[in-house]
């Protein structure tokens, strides 16, 4: 659990670093980069939160996770493109965000719904097909 508040200090130290930056006209809140920065928040923020269920069984724990993992690249990101290799927008963060919610919400409500089904068949693995 400490890793994980690390994690999110870290975040929002980056993310302080980066600045106030002014809006540039081309950065719409709709662009095609949006769309990546929610996508890929997503799946990282999902992923997050069943990796940390290997390692415990809150699934508090397991969305701090997995929504510290998916704001701490989208700040890393963010601090990279601050470097001058890319231009950092405080409108990619707010995408990230939102795809770190979206992802652990996922994760969350395919874990009530499977979890309680791998639990109660005890020492049985749960196994997903098709």
């Amino acid at each position: 659990m400490e890793r994980a508040r690390a994690s999110v200090v870290l975040a929002a130290g980056l993310a302080l670093l980066i600045g106030p930056s002014v809006a540039r006209a081309d950065d719409a809140w709709l662009g095609p980069d949006k769309r990546l920065h929610f996508g890929a928040s997503a799946v990282i923020a999902a992923s997050g939160y069943g990796l940390a269920a290997t390692a415990t069984q809150s699934r508090g724990e397991r969305a701090l996770a997995g929504a510290s993992l998916s704001l701490l690249v989208g700040a890393a990101t963010e601090g990279w493109d601050a470097t001058g290799r890319g231009d950092p927008s405080w409108r990619d963060l707010a995408w990230d965000a939102v795809g770190a919610a979206v992802g652990v919400t996922i994760a969350w409500a395919i874990d009530l719904t499977l979890g309680s089904r791998g639990r109660a068949r005890a020492g049985r693995p749960l196994v997903l097909g098709w």
